[in-house]
C-alpha cells in the first residue's frame, strides 16, 4: 500500500473508533482481518498515523478546523509526517484507494502560519481542558510543555537481566536495530521511536528475550524499581505486583537472594508472571494467589513494602493516547479512593524501621502528592524520606533530573526524564 491507502486506513479506523467507542487495539485489528491483502509494513504504518492521529487530537483538530476523522488524519501527516498539500496531490492522483484530496480552502487552513497562537493551552497541550488546572498545579509554567512531550511517539526501552547477561552483550545481539544506553537507568537500552510508517523492532521475538537476557519496560519504570533500593537479603513485599515487571527488577538488584513476594488482588493481572520468572532465571519470588486472602502471615515483617497503586495512567498516554479522552472525574475520583484503601492495607506489612514505597504512573497531583499527605496524616507511625538524595546517589548529577518541590517525592516525565510519567516516595515507618 501507499500512502494514500493507509491514510484512508486510518480514517477508517479512527471512525470506527469514534462510532463504535472500542479499543484502538480492537478497530486496528479488526481492519486488518478485513483487509488481508496487507502487509505487516501496512498495518504498522496504518497504527502509527493512527495513534498519531489520536496523540494530538486535540491540536490536529484545531489545525484543521474540523475534528472528523479525515480532517484528523490529513492534519497529522502535514504536521508531523513531513507532507504538504502538493505532495500528497501527486500521490493522490490515479490513486484508487486515496481518500478526498485537500480543497485549496483547506489546505490554506492546514498551512496557515502561526495556527496556535490564539489556541487556548489546553489545546496546545492536548490534554482535556478538565484536567488542566491540575496539570498547572503541578508542572507550573510548564504544563503546556508536559502535555506535549505526553503526545509525542514513545520509545521501546528495554531491561537487561543482569542475573543471565550484561549490557554490552544485549547490545551486541541486538546491533541491527540501533540500540543505544538509557540516558539514566543503568541496565537499560532505547530502541527510538521512528518516524513516519517506521517499525519498532518486535524484541520479544529475539533469542535474547527467550533466553531471558532482557525485558521490555520503559525507562521510567526502571528507575523507580532502582529506586527501591531493595537490597540481597531482604524480605519485599510487591503488593500490586501485576504481571511481574518490577519484582523482577527487584530480583535481579538482590541477586537472587533474599524473597520478593508477589501479590496482586486481581489474579488475572498476575498470569504472566509465572513464565517471566522462569525465562529470567528468578529464584527468589513467590507468588502469593489472591485468591487465598491477603498475605496476612507477612503482617510487620517486611523490609520493604512497594505499592505501584491502580492510578489513571496520565503518565503513559504516549503509549496508550485513547485514554486520555475517556478519562472522567468520576474515574479519577475512584482511583484516589482505591490507592487510599490499598496504602492503609500495605502499611501493615512494613516492620519497625522498614520502608513502604509509593509509585503511580500518574502525573496528577491528585493521585500523588496529595495522597502521600492523606496516608501521612492518617499513618503518624509513618515519615517521608528523600528520595532525590536516593537519586543523587544511584544516578549522580550528571543526568536528566526529575520534577520535585523538595526532594523528597519525586515526578518522572517525558520532558523532564525522557520516560513515561512515574511518581515515586519513600515512607519509613518509625
Amino acid at each position: 500500500m501507499r500512502l494514500p491507502g493507509r491514510m484512508a486506513a486510518a480514517i477508517e479506523v479512527i471512525a470506527d473508533i469514534e462510532t463504535r467507542k472500542r479499543p484502538v487495539s480492537d478497530a486496528l485489528k479488526d481492519w486488518g482481518l478485513n483487509h488481508r491483502f496487507a502487509g505487516a509494513g501496512d498495518r504498522a504504518a496504518i497504527g502509527n498515523l493512527v495513534y498519531d492521529v489520536l496523540r494530538k487530537k486535540l491540536s490536529n483538530g484545531h489545525l484543521a478546523g474540523a475534528d472528523d476523522a479525515r480532517s484528523l488524519v490529513m492534519a497529522a501527516v502535514l504536521r508531523d509526517w513531513g507532507e504538504t498539500p502538493q505532495s500528497l496531490a501527486a500521490q493522490f492522483e490515479g490513486d484508487k484507494f486515496a481518500p478526498d484530496g485537500l480543497s485549496e480552502a483547506e489546505a490554506a487552513t492546514l498551512t496557515r502560519a502561526k495556527p496556535f497562537k490564539d489556541a487556548p493551552d489546553f489545546v496546545c497541550a492536548d490534554v482535556p481542558e478538565w484536567l488542566a488546572p491540575s496539570l498547572e498545579g503541578n508542572f507550573n509554567g510548564d504544563w503546556v510543555a508536559e502535555g506535549q512531550a505526553l503526545a509525542e511517539r514513545p520509545p521501546l526501552d528495554i531491561r537487561v537481566n543482569t542475573l543471565k547477561a550484561g549490557r554490552d552483550k544485549v547490545m551486541n545481539a541486538l546491533k541491527r536495530f540501533s540500540p543505544q544506553p538509557t540516558r539514566i537507568a543503568r541496565h537499560g537500552i532505547r530502541f527510538a521511536a521512528g518516524s513516519k510508517g517506521s517499525r519498532t523492532p518486535n524484541v520479544q521475538f529475539e533469542e535474547g528475550y527467550k533466553k531471558g537476557w532482557f525485558e521490555v519496560q520503559d525507562e521510567g519504570s526502571q528507575i523507580v524499581a532502582d529506586l527501591v533500593f531493595a537490597r540481597p537479603g531482604e524480605q519485599v513485599l510487591d503488593f500490586c505486583a501485576g504481571a511481574g515487571g518490577k519484582s523482577l527488577a527487584l530480583a535481579a538488584a538482590m541477586e537472587n537472594k533474599g524473597q520478593i513476594h508477589a501479590y496482586d488482588a486481581d489474579h488475572t493481572r498476575l498470569a504472566a508472571i509465572y513464565d517471566r520468572i522462569a525465562r529470567a532465571g528468578v529464584r527468589n519470588i513467590q507468588v502469593r494467589k489472591p485468591d487465598e486472602g491477603l498475605p496476612e502471615d507477612l503482617l510487620d515483617r517486611m523490609d520493604r513494602v512497594i505499592v505501584d497503586a491502580p492510578c489513571t495512567g496520565t503518565g503513559t498516554w504516549r503509549r496508550r493516547p485513547e485514554t486520555k479522552w475517556k478519562l472522567t472525574p468520576e474515574q479519577l475520583a475512584a482511583r484516589i479512593e482505591e490507592q487510599e484503601e490499598i496504602l492503609g492495607q500495605a502499611a501493615g506489612y512494613v516492620k519497625r524501621g522498614g520502608f513502604l514505597v509509593y509509585i503511580t504512573c500518574s502525573v496528577l497531583p491528585e493521585e500523588n502528592e496529595a495522597q502521600l499527605e492523606n496516608f501521612l496524616t492518617d499513618q503518624p507511625s509513618f515519615q517521608l524520606v528523600s528520595a532525590g538524595e536516593v537519586w543523587q546517589d544511584l544516578f549522580g548529577f550528571d543526568k536528566p533530573s526529575p520534577w520535585s518541590a523538595d526532594l523528597n517525592s519525586i515526578t518522572l516525565t517525558p520532558a523532564s526524564t525522557g520516560t513515561d510519567g512515574f511518581f515515586f516516595a519513600v515512607m519509613q515507618r518509625g
